[in-house]
């Protein structure tokens, strides 16, 4: 069975910001407050006992519920500016997604996880390429390099490369490295700069593992679609099916008068516009499709269907 890497990415930033010396004192008891909110929200998903599309729901709707309470409740919510204007650097909201996906690797929702052997999910660096140096370089001295990628998750499998060379056998390159047969990224906005980026690092994977999958997921849409096909991404999942906030209307959140002004829109923009169950399912479909609850492709059932 496969073997998942359950991180504590955003619980991790949770208890960092509750020790932040720069955190004002009206936010330390809503911190405080949130830590509690979120044990209870592990808790909730550790307890869950449904299978497939039953399990999926309940995962998302305590996925969206406790979201709410970090971007709105936490942060929008708050007197003081500090939570609002270091979101990109205290990174509470866009680490929440991160925790959450390992959850989807789970044999109840793909099924074919149950015959798999030392199968990997988390965040893993990634093989992209081989590469030799110099023919002055010994081969353990840099004359070989592996290039990896890092991936907010994937589907790995470990291998050990070791080359050496006829003409002086003692010169040994050995290394471990993750093969990537499923790999996932996640962005909160994502802009066309983020999608040529996940275009390319999508590219280096296929080209070592031409049958894997490249799957970029985000929350809010910042650019116009381009179509995948036209890359090596297999597809982008917008999750919350909606464009960012406008800059104009979003420059209106800097100020805790603005955001208190603007509050019960924000809150029904998000109700409007939740993490979608339909979008989840959507990934769920590509990891069922990669990693098959039943052989597909041996010997005799392509000649019992006739086509391969």
């Amino acid at each position: 069975m496969i073997d998942v890497v359950y991180v504590r990415a955003h619980g991790d930033k949770l208890h960092a910001l509750a020790q932040n010396a720069k955190l004002p004192d009206s936010d330390k008891p809503m911190v405080e407050n949130q830590l509690q909110v979120y044990a209870s929200w592990v808790e909730s998903m550790d307890s869950l006992t449904s299978e497939g599309d039953e399990l999926l729901e309940e995962l998302v709707t305590l996925l969206n519920a406790y979201k709410k309470t970090v971007e709105f409740d936490l942060i929008f919510c708050s007197e003081e500016n500090f939570l609002y204007r270091q979101k990109g650097q205290l990174k509470l909201d866009n680490t929440i997604l991160e925790e959450f996906l390992p959850r989807l690797f789970d044999a109840r929702l793909i099924p074919g996880f149950a015959r798999q052997n030392g199968l990997e999910c988390g965040p893993k660096a990634s093989f992209a390429g081989l590469s030799f140096e110099s023919p002055l370089l010994a081969l353990s001295g840099g004359g070989v390099y592996i290039k990896r990628k890092d991936q907010d998750f994937s589907v790995t499998r470990r291998h050990k490369m070791r080359i050496t060379t006829p003409s002086n056998p003692n010169d040994i390159f050995e290394q471990d490295f993750h093969v990537s047969y499923f790999a996932t990224e996640i962005k909160t906005n994502l802009d066309k700069t983020m999608f040529q980026e996940a275009a390319a690092t999508a590219g280096e994977l296929k080209r070592v593992s031409s049958g894997s999958k490249y799957i970029l997921l985000c929350e809010w849409l910042d650019m116009t679609p381009i179509n995948t096909k036209l890359t090596a991404m297999d597809e982008v999942i917008v999750l919350r099916r909606a464009k960012r906030i406008a800059s104009n209307q979003r420059s209106e959140f800097s100020t805790a008068a603005g955001r208190q002004k603007k509050s019960q829109w924000y809150s029904d923009y998000l109700d409007k516009y939740p993490l979608s169950l339909d979008g989840f399912k959507r990934l769920i479909w590509h990891l069922n499709e990669c990693f098959p609850a039943e052989e597909h492709d041996s010997e005799e059932i392509v000649l019992e269907r006739g086509y391969f």
